[in-house]
């Protein structure tokens, strides 16, 4: 019998989708299950897209350029410098979802062997990315005590070898729902210039920053024009998870002509979705408004109800819809199969990440897992009552964490 390749068993699997097999045997028992595992919001996507599907008069569906359709990265580019984001049109490639554009990023830029350094925990498919594109992710380890914010410039400045080609953030944070500051990203530029290295930012949560903070991106600091990638989706922007287009940004010409024929190998971008996606910048501004003002809400009681439970923490995140929690737990990945296998309350229970798989070493993620805000305020109502419970019940639970004297919680 022939063997799978070495790359195949090397590919991790996901860890936001591993528990799905338990899920669907507790749905056949009868049990409601509250999903805050994934990253699948249920806001509606705005209507104007959706008109923009069901108004297609195509005789036939063709390729697009390989770049994307031409009108709609003109008018994507429009969208970007009304968020000070000083593109042109030519300086995008439409990829297939934001997944594409970090890969192509990646294979653009990087050599097999090259390193990419990431802060930790980090979306948990830069790890399958990089066994695509034969790259090293290098983690620099964020705490939870500091709500995950940028660690030192020293801890960098270790990190760096020959090797190290890139610098990669997710801006709002998926997994922690952190929002770096100018001052962190200014300090991420030095680091950048001083090494020449490239700066990827995954910048797919930008209209989801809270409590009146700055949204930053990279490509608002200055001398950074032949350094930054900008990876993007209109996944979480417009409720649009399954259009799958995303977009790839960059003022270095060498990186989008490299870009451009990793492109060129796939053929095209879907083409109704991207013209959901033209049809989307459209949307009115009430329309974010209203999304914002929900998924705050919905973050204000999520975050609340977790530090009542006893042994619980989870700093407030400024931006995304996620969150990290730590848990008076012996072993999340066991506690969130456990909630699925064999806890029920009221007939229901609770679907969580376990955040072993946001971390290089599982270990660090051992008592952590990220809640994704994604559900309608009586349902994470619900499921922070099924959590409550089901923590009293839990064989393994442990005595409170020492993380709940953190001076975040003081």
């Amino acid at each position: 019998m022939p063997k799978i390749s070495d790359k195949g068993n090397q590919m991790p699997p996901s860890p936001i989708r591993k528990l799905v097999p338990y899920a669907e045997a507790a749905k056949k028992r009868g049990v409601t299950i509250f999903h805050l595992n994934i990253g699948q919001p249920d806001i509606h996507t705005p209507e104007v897209m959706l008109n923009a599907i069901r108004n297609v008069d195509l005789k036939v569906v063709e390729y697009s350029h390989s770049a994307g359709i031409e009108s709609y990265r003109k008018k994507l580019a429009g969208y970007y410098q009304r968020n000070r984001i000083m593109v042109d049109w030519q300086d995008i490639i439409i990829t297939t979802g934001g997944s594409e554009a970090i890969e192509i990023g990646m294979m653009a830029c990087l050599n097999p062997g090259d390193e990419i350094i990431v802060p930790e925990p980090y979306y948990a498919n830069y790890n399958g990315f990089s066994t695509q594109a034969n790259v090293q992710v290098k983690p620099i380890p964020s705490s939870i005590e500091t709500g995950f914010a940028l660690p030192p410039i020293s801890e960098f400045e270790k990190a760096i070898t020959p090797k190290t080609k890139a610098i990669l953030i997710c801006n709002p944070s998926n997994p922690t729902g952190y929002l770096y500051t100018r001052e962190e990203l200014e300090t991420l530029k030095q680091i950048v210039l001083k090494h020449d290295l490239f700066l990827f930012a995954d910048e797919v949560y930008r209209e989801f920053c809270y409590d009146g903070r700055e949204y930053v991106s990279v490509m608002h600091l200055s001398d950074l024009d032949q350094h930054v990638v900008l990876m993007d989706s209109i996944s979480k922007r417009y409720s649009a998870c399954g259009a799958r287009i995303g977009a790839l940004v960059s003022k270095n010409k060498d990186v989008m002509a490299a870009a451009l024929k990793f492109a060129q190998a796939r053929l095209s971008p879907p083409t109704f979705g991207q013209i959901a996606a033209e049809a989307a910048i459209d949307t009115p501004q009430a329309y974010f408004d209203e999304v914002i003002q929900e998924y705050a809400a919905r973050r204000d009681y999520v975050v609340e109800a977790l530090n009542k439970i006893e042994g619980v923490f989870c700093p407030k995140p400024s931006g995304a819809f996620y969150c990290m929690a730590q848990l008076p737990v012996d072993d999340a990945d066991r506690f969130c199969q456990w909630l699925l296998e064999s806890f029920e309350y009221r007939q229901q229970t609770v679907m969580l990440a376990p955040a072993s798989g946001f971390y290089s070493e599982p270990e660090r993620g051992k008592q952590q897992v990220r809640i994704a805000y994604v559900l309608k305020l009586e349902s994470l109502k619900n499921a922070m009552e099924c959590l409550e419970e089901a923590l009293k019940v839990y064989p393994g639970k442990t005595s409170s964490a020492s993380i709940r004297q953190s001076p975040l919680t003081a």
